[in-house]
């Protein structure tokens, strides 16, 4: 028999279902709206700007950014197309490539970080006290700590 969520559970976790893809909506809109990007292309814009030379192996790319190598390789491909990053082949062993930030893509992504932190700060940060927001960073830290233990992985195949 399963165990049943409370009501006071199933409420929480509706409220977090819909403001999690709320928040995610809007902030998808905004980038869409003043840069014409997703918020998966500016994540992938932001690792790259803060990797060693602005690259990354594609395979530690996409574990970052918790994205199959398949919808990540797709991801990269429309960016490239846009003239946002590169693919680079990994000559130390010839089996993975590289994403690198291009010049036009860090253009893009300092042009798009004021207007998206203000866009965080508006549908995120400025709904809660500072105290929420401190909480909410640190039950989603555990969350996501425990979702990468190395058994979880058994538990999503």
């Amino acid at each position: 028999m399963s165990n049943w969520l409370t009501l006071d559970q199933q409420q929480s976790w509706r409220a977090w279902l819909s403001a999690s893809r709320l928040v995610t909506d809007r902030l998808n809109r905004d980038l869409q709206e003043r840069q014409g990007l997703t918020v998966a292309d500016y994540e992938i814009l932001v690792w790259l700007s803060e990797a060693p030379e602005r690259r990354m192996r594609m395979s530690d790319l996409a574990e970052r950014t918790l994205s199959s190598r398949s919808r990540l390789s797709h991801q990269i491909d429309r960016m490239e197309r846009a003239g946002l990053v590169a693919r680079f082949e990994c000559t130390q062993d010839r089996r993975g490539s590289f994403a690198g930030l291009t010049e036009q893509g860090w253009s893009t992504l300092v042009a798009a970080a004021p207007a998206h932190v203000d866009s965080v700060r508006e549908h995120l940060v400025d709904a809660l006290t500072p105290e929420e927001f401190q909480a909410l960073g640190a039950a989603c830290q555990k969350i996501s700590d425990r979702l990468q233990e190395p058994c979880s992985d058994q538990r999503r195949d």
